[in-house]
């Protein structure tokens, strides 16, 4: 970790101390990853599933997008190289109904994420193979993780398996266990006690909604 130099200090959140590192962080053990088996899919509301499997999702176009990364725990590191498939390109492949307006992120080997659908289709976000010019090690997401520069780190999901398109905006797995809803790190959205009771209680309602739709699920309704 090093001081923000002065000419660098507008591309440096509140609370983020610069690294030329890339630390690793991970909730429990890699992953594996087969790429026979292997799948990404779109899902929930859409008029229609899409899925890839390894070899047609190495077909898609590809581009590169330079940012810098802010995590949580306080690092950032400029200036990264990620080469992939920009989430226009997959955008392209669907029709969301008109009533879905967020988005949950499923990765390996159980990880969920939320995200607004307004902040997933920005420009620059991106399905990443690559880092600098190598493919993305396991460690860091390999072989895929999703990259939304603008929000802190945790929302760029490591080892990326699917979007599911949905109406309401239930918590992920760091969103249940503390982490804030939205995680802009221009305004130190770290964690849930800093959200506004309109945040909180949409939290509430779109995590009652889901329960009881899994009831129903299990019903056969």
């Amino acid at each position: 970790m090093r001081e923000t130099p002065e000419e660098l200090a507008h591309r440096v959140p509140p609370g983020q101390t610069l690294t030329e590192k890339w630390p690793v962080l991970t909730y429990g053990l890699t992953p594996g990853f087969d790429p026979g088996t292997w799948t990404f899919r779109c899902f929930g509301l859409v008029e229609e599933e899409v899925s890839w499997s390894w070899e047609e999702f190495l077909a898609l176009p590809r581009a590169e997008v330079s940012c810098d990364i802010h995590c949580v725990t306080r690092w950032s590191r400029l200036d990264n190289r990620f080469g992939g498939v920009p989430i226009r390109e997959i955008m392209k492949c669907l029709r969301v109904k008109p009533e879905a307006r967020y988005v949950m992120v499923h990765a390996d080997p159980d990880y969920t994420t939320n995200l607004p659908l307004e902040k997933l289709v920005d420009d620059d976000v991106l399905l990443a193979l690559t880092h600098d010019g190598q493919p993305l090690a396991p460690d860091h997401g390999g072989p895929l993780r999703l990259v939304v520069p603008k929000l802190y780190f945790w929302k760029s999901a490591k080892w990326l398996r699917a979007f599911q398109f949905m109406d309401v905006n239930p918590p992920g797995f760091w969103e249940v266990n503390g982490y804030h809803m939205h995680a802009d790190p221009w305004k130190e959205e770290r964690y849930s006690d800093q959200e506004t009771r309109a945040m909180q209680q949409m939290r509430a309602e779109a995590a009652r909604k889901l329960r009881e739709e899994a009831v129903r699920a299990r019903r056969g309704q």
